[in-house]
């Protein structure tokens, strides 16, 4: 029976191969929604995490996602917190997420006293920013392409490169906040967020206490590195699970119904042959069982040309785009394939109902 389901795969190889890309297509469109939108959550929080804040000090109403909320707070109601007992260092910063191709991603605006006194840079080449329109950058930006002393646009405004500094501390392009507000139209004077180091982690919900008790203060939502750290998971990213679902749902009913039309086809050319079979003593079951084990063995191969096709377009998008993140976890490929696998099945249970039901004597005299 093993030989009969190979050798009607291998008799008609276009329908065998149309539908094993199928369930492939399938399981890319679904792991590689789910990289993208995984790898840009975890760098997000592998690099906000890498600031070297304890705190986090936010307006009312705020997204948990950096560079959404704009920059409603004022600068200066830092002045307010710096001197509160137990905070080593309260640096401001504006984050801006910008959508332009060739400029995507969250930039930073920061105040680099501070802001390097969190967890200081460390620059692979050049320094500080020496002027109002240097930059830094890291080295994930840089790559080969960039070097200290070139012009890079970031926000459609020139500026020079300062320094190149190593990956993992917030944006990956940071320029002088002052220069940001400037470039953002109504936010010099402002920022998006402060970070706040503690003398003693210890110390944490009394930092948070004191600057509640802040006049001005009481209504900004304060939060530890680690509260927010365990907010940053695709329920909390704005879309993602819808996403996810409509990706999904139409993938699934891709691989539905090309797998639906290849069996469906197959059981009506080979009518005689199931007649042929009945009339041997095959059960209803067991030519169900042919009918499904052929579709398992298309979706099996379609699974597998699918992960590897996943790991082909994360090659081809890191090339293009190299800061941005594509992760593929083992939890994923397992949901993935067992999505892709299960449509699969479903498409070809109507055709295989249909063969079992043939009647021996027809079909044998079916020409």
């Amino acid at each position: 029976m093993n030989k009969l389901i190979f050798a009607n795969l291998l008799h008609r190889p276009v329908r065998t191969v149309i539908s094993v890309l199928a369930v492939a297509i399938e399981v890319i469109m679904i792991l590689s929604i789910v990289g993208i939108f995984m790898g840009m959550l975890n760098d997000q929080r592998q690099r906000t995490n890498g600031i070297g804040a304890d705190l986090m000090v936010r307006p009312s109403n705020a997204s948990i996602m950096n560079g959404i909320s704009g920059a409603p707070i004022p600068i200066r109601d830092i002045d307010a917190i710096r001197p509160l007992p137990h905070v080593a260092v309260a640096a401001p910063v504006i984050t801006f997420f910008n959508t332009s191709p060739d400029d995507f991603g969250v930039i930073y605006g920061i105040d680099y006293p501070s802001f390097d006194a969190l967890r200081p840079f460390v620059f692979l080449s050049g320094g500080p920013f020496q002027g109002a329109n240097d930059a830094i950058v890291d080295d994930v930006f840089a790559g080969a392409k960039y070097h200290v002393g070139d012009t890079v646009k970031v926000m459609n405004h020139p500026f020079r490169i300062s320094g190149i500094v190593e990956h993992g501390k917030g944006g990956r392009k940071l320029i002088p906040i002052v220069t940001m507000g400037q470039l953002l139209g109504g936010a010099e004077g402002k920022c998006s967020i402060f970070y706040i180091k503690s003398d003693d982690p210890a110390n944490e919900q009394a930092i948070i206490d004191e600057i509640h008790a802040t006049k001005g203060l009481k209504d900004f939502p304060v939060q530890t590195m680690e509260e927010w750290l365990s907010e940053m998971t695709p329920d909390r990213l704005p879309g993602f699970n819808i996403a996810l679902d409509i990706v999904t749902g139409i993938a699934v009913i891709v691989g539905f119904l090309v797998i639906f039309q290849s069996m469906y086809t197959a059981v009506l050319e080979r009518t005689r042959e199931i007649g042929i079979l009945k009339s041997m003593g095959a059960s209803k079951l067991t030519i169900v069982g042919v009918v499904l084990r052929e579709t398992a063995v298309m979706a099996v191969a379609g699974v597998l040309v699918g992960i590897a096709g996943t790991y082909g377009v994360r090659l081809l998008l890191v090339h293009a785009f190299p800061t941005q993140h594509f992760e593929i976890t083992g939890l994923w490929l397992a949901r993935g394939a067992a999505i892709a696998f299960a449509g699969a099945l479903c498409g070809a249970l109507y055709p295989a109902w249909l063969a079992a039901r043939k009647d021996p004597i027809d079909a044998l005299a079916y020409e």
